[in-house]
């Protein structure tokens, strides 16, 4: 059988997501039409600028698909297959497969492990939409598949750029430190190209007293800045500083990864004497909770004073596999979601900024029971809190679904903020838009027959969600 299969079959069948019911799924067929090929706005994100800075031709299937894909290569690490197997670059240097075809024959061998997930929709999206394979990847194909792809990448129309405006695109935000020149966005802006590529301010490296190489990273922000960062005024003016060339180079929102929600309102005495003790490395873990959650609030008054949303992406405890992080660094899979509190936690922002018309915070959780008892209700009430959208292991159709019930009720959709996708996998992202695409016509579809929404006002939520609301929430 041919890597194209059945002339008349598609991988992808035009139904998929929506329900089994004659009723609704008209009504989401309808609704789809109307908003399946709308621009794609994705404000938040980890794509490489390198990528669009260069526009090189992508190397190979399984550096675009496997090894820079977490979602991707975790769950064949959960059945025990290493990461070296399939190319992923140790922190030492150490030997890695080097042979792109051994490491795709792995995804291809294991393909069934991906039934059921989200990753398996992204990646038949991506190999049937964007390279005309029609067949199920499986170890007989595999091949066959991976010689199909390069034909693909050898082709200009197959280079970033090209695919950008391919996707539809309209604006992609990626994320980068503090300490980051932004050379490549640089490039890209001056450049002949029109794709806006911008980036997101994520501080982590800087505020987190825990992050490796704290200290040597405020030292390196000093020289950048010309401030003096072991001084907590000087401190704070080096991230502003930073934060105003960021804005220069497009970006409209920053983003905080924390372990928690906590926010503190501490006087300047006390934060001199945290930032002392982080820069000592005498500080304790309890020391760098606060310093952390004092730093969400300085966030939150320069966002109000600089105009950048702000983003809060608690609750995942990184790095759990010390093993892989030993070896590997971050980012490599092994992050695991936590309970998560937001209305203690959020108190102290809130009382001090909550009220404010200038300032916006979206936030978002890994734990879904917050939902509707926290999430809900706070973004239900406080004007600068909006609810971002399912995220990561919920980046789901069934996590989407469990969202939509779960918050809608009370904080109604016009206090969400539509989707972003968040990833670092440049060929899930038209999948991953379209997977929300769906979802959200299925859910408002269900309201339709329910008699709980009128067609004409589940069309209009279809677009805001789609493309109005983000562009609002984001300042785009």
């Amino acid at each position: 059988m041919s890597v194209e299969g059945n002339p008349g079959r598609r991988l992808l069948d035009e139904d998929r997501l929506f329900s089994s019911d004659p009723s609704q799924r008209s009504v989401a067929r309808r609704l789809y039409a109307e908003i399946r090929d709308l621009p794609i706005v994705s404000p938040h994100g980890h794509t490489d600028p390198r990528w669009f800075a260069d526009n090189e031709a992508f190397e190979n299937p399984a550096k675009l698909f496997v090894t820079p894909d977490h979602y991707v290569f975790r769950m064949l690490y959960s059945q025990g297959i290493p990461l070296e197997s399939l190319g992923v670059a140790r922190r030492d240097g150490g030997p890695v497969e080097s042979d792109p075809r051994k490491v795709w024959r792995l995804l291809a061998e294991n393909y069934g492990l991906f039934r059921g997930t989200p990753s398996r929709l992204w990646l038949d999206h991506a190999l049937s939409e964007v390279f005309g394979v029609q067949e199920r990847l499986s170890a007989a194909n595999a091949d066959a598949v991976y010689d199909q792809v390069q034909a693909c990448l050898d082709k200009p129309e197959y280079r970033p750029r090209a695919l950008f405006d391919r996707f539809k695109i309209e604006v992609i935000a990626t994320t980068e430190s503090p300490l980051d020149p932004l050379e490549s966005h640089a490039r890209v802006r001056d450049s002949d190209w029109d794709g806006r590529v911008i980036t997101a301010y994520r501080p982590d490296p800087v505020v987190d007293p825990e992050y490796e190489d704290f200290t040597a990273n405020l030292e390196q922000l000093a020289e950048m800045t010309g401030e003096t960062t072991s001084g907590w005024k000087g401190y704070l003016a080096a991230l502003q500083q930073r934060r105003g060339f960021f804005a220069e180079m497009g970006a409209t929102s920053t983003d905080h990864g924390h372990p928690s929600a906590a926010t503190a309102d501490l006087d300047p005495a006390a934060c001199q004497s945290l930032l002392d003790r982080a820069l000592s490395g005498a500080i304790t873990a309890e020391d760098a909770e606060l310093f952390r959650a004092q730093m969400l609030t300085e966030m939150a008054r320069m966002s109000l004073e600089d105009g950048l949303v702000m983003q809060i992406h608690p609750g995942s405890f990184r790095s759990h596999n010390q093993k892989l992080m030993a070896g590997f660094g971050r980012d490599m899979g092994a992050d695991i979601p936590t309970r998560t509190d937001y209305v203690r936690a959020l108190r102290p922002l809130l009382s001090r900024f909550g009220n404010e018309p200038g300032l916006d915070v979206i936030l978002f959780t890994l734990d879904e029971t917050s939902y509707s008892r926290e999430l809900a209700p706070l973004a239900g009430h406080y004007p600068i809190l909006k609810l971002g959208p399912a995220w990561w292991f919920y980046d789901s159709p069934e996590g989407m679904l469990r969202y939509r019930r779960s918050v809608t009720e009370t904080a109604g959709f016009y206090n969400t903020v539509g989707f972003n996708d968040d990833t670092r996998a440049f060929l899930s992202i038209p999948a991953r838009h379209d997977v929300a695409r769906r979802i959200d016509c299925a859910y408002l579809a269900e309201l339709v027959c329910d008699h709980r929404l009128d067609e004409d006002e589940a069309l209009e939520v279809a677009v805001d969600l789609t493309y109005n609301l983000v562009k609002k929430a984001y300042r785009l």
